[in-house]
């Protein structure tokens, strides 16, 4: 059974340096490291000291709030450094990795056989339990709850993005095995969101399909719930995504933890962009050595509209699939050429304000540039545009800039994240750091019912 959903407010932004669709093996990375800020509201506990050896699934620390909620190591080696930010917090826990990798080892989780509170214990245990989040806040799903569904987004509109279809071909048995370990976790279903005319997850048993079609932000996992079962107040929605799913359903079979991940490399500033294999926590360098171009180009783990400017000493995001490289943007541009005087035939823009529009399968070499500063924060209609929710985009900005959590809750706070906010980020005139605030927002409002 499919259910069809067509997203029609949007817009595919269409980058140069699109990836192949072939894959190659990262360089080995000496180094890996695991951070407690990607996980939200996390506060981690440490549970080795550095120096210690560990294997592929060793626990190095674990959630503060809830000593179960386990955080392993993704190689064998030795814990080389606990890294330390401000008042001493925790920013990276950074493991020197062996060149051949040893591993925890069990017998694996046969779904079957255990129930849902020991299948639970088992992938907290293993540190799988950080794989799943839940929504609203996106943060590590609770696992005392019981979520209404579990949504797993298989395709991303976002510039430059990885072919989850592309990574699923030759890894199917262990994605159903994800997913059969994913059915055991709800009272409720399982919804694959795939993309329109994609038959690849036709054959996959145990879950619904939402069959989604329409521009970027189509593949957001909150646009998916939105546009299917919104969230209401006091539900919890639990989600993860094709890797995780793959990740979990290798433990399930063979019961190691297997911390593999294939990282698409794209962008402007990539001389062959394409996928490569590495591990979880790997640093951007064993991607990016020998694979850029000359010239200023900033790096970023994640997408070029929700992602994180990184280092090649920096690891790539827990929850990151891709990294991109697009020019830095810092060079001056003379006003009549290349400036706001510009005619504009080779200049994107979200509406018709450049002939660009007439050319929409144009591709764009875009840097990070700005185009203007921060100003006044003013009505234009701009972002409802791009913002497929059946919410007030512009006042619920306004009601977190003002703290007003009852406006928040009224206005919609629960069904969106940061994420949401990409495009409205994009065409907002204001300039306005708008993933930002969202993110304050829904972290005040995580506080306030804690």
């Amino acid at each position: 059974m499919s259910k069809n959903i067509r997203i029609k407010k949007g817009k595919n932004i269409k980058l140069v340096g699109s990836p192949d669709q072939s894959t190659s093996d990262a360089r080995f990375s000496e180094y890996h490291i695991i951070k407690p800020t990607d996980f939200i509201g996390l506060i981690p506990k440490m549970e080795l000291k550095e120096g210690a050896h560990v294997k592929a699934g060793t626990t190095l620390f674990h959630d503060k709030l809830n000593d179960k909620i386990k955080f392993v190591s993704p190689v064998s080696g030795v814990l080389e450094e606990i890294q330390r930010g401000a008042k001493r917090k925790i920013i990276g826990v950074k493991v020197k990795a062996d060149k051949e990798i040893s591993y925890e080892s069990t017998s694996g989780l046969d779904v079957n056989s255990l129930s849902r509170e020991q299948l639970i214990e088992a992938m907290m245990s293993a540190g799988l339990w950080p794989l799943i989040r839940k929504r609203p806040f996106s943060t590590v799903a609770d696992p005392f709850e019981m979520p209404r569904d579990i949504y797993v987004p298989c395709f991303d509109t976002a510039p430059l993005a990885p072919s989850m279809s592309y990574l699923v071909k030759g890894n199917e048995k262990a994605f159903q095995a994800g997913l059969d370990v994913l059915t055991k976790l709800t009272n409720g279903k399982v919804y694959l969101g795939v993309q329109a005319g994609d038959g690849t997850f036709n054959a996959f048993s145990g879950i619904e399909k939402l069959t989604v079609s329409g521009p970027h932000p189509a593949g957001n996992v909150g646009v998916q719930i939105h546009h299917h079962k919104p969230i209401n107040q006091g539900e919890s929605i639990w989600y993860t995504y094709v890797q995780e799913v793959l990740t979990i359903g290798k433990y399930a079979i063979a019961g190691q933890y297997d911390a593999s991940r294939v990282i698409v490399l794209a962008g402007a500033g990539v001389d062959k962009p394409r996928y490569f294999n590495t591990l979880q926590g790997a640093t951007v360098s064993a991607l990016t050595n020998g694979e850029l171009k000359d010239g200023n180009y900033r790096i970023i783990s994640g997408n070029v509209l929700t992602g994180t400017k990184v280092y090649p000493d920096d690891a790539i995001g827990f929850y990151d699939s891709q990294i991109s490289v697009i020019p830095e943007g810092d060079n001056l541009k003379f006003f009549l050429t290349q400036g706001w005087l510009s005619p504009g035939f080779g200049k994107f823009s979200m509406s018709r304000a450049y002939p660009s529009f007439l050319t929409p399968n144009k591709t764009y070499n875009l840097d990070t540039n700005l185009n203007g500063e921060s100003r006044g924060f003013v009505m234009t209609g701009e972002m409802e545009k791009v913002f497929p929710f059946d919410i007030y985009p512009m006042f619920l900005i306004k009601a977190i800039m003002a703290g007003d959590i009852e406006k928040m809750e009224q206005l919609g706070i629960y069904e969106v994240d940061a994420e949401d906010f990409a495009l409205p980020e994009v065409v907002c005139t204001s300039k306005i750091n708008i993933q930002e605030v969202v993110k304050q927002g829904l972290e005040d409002l995580r506080i306030e019912l804690m």
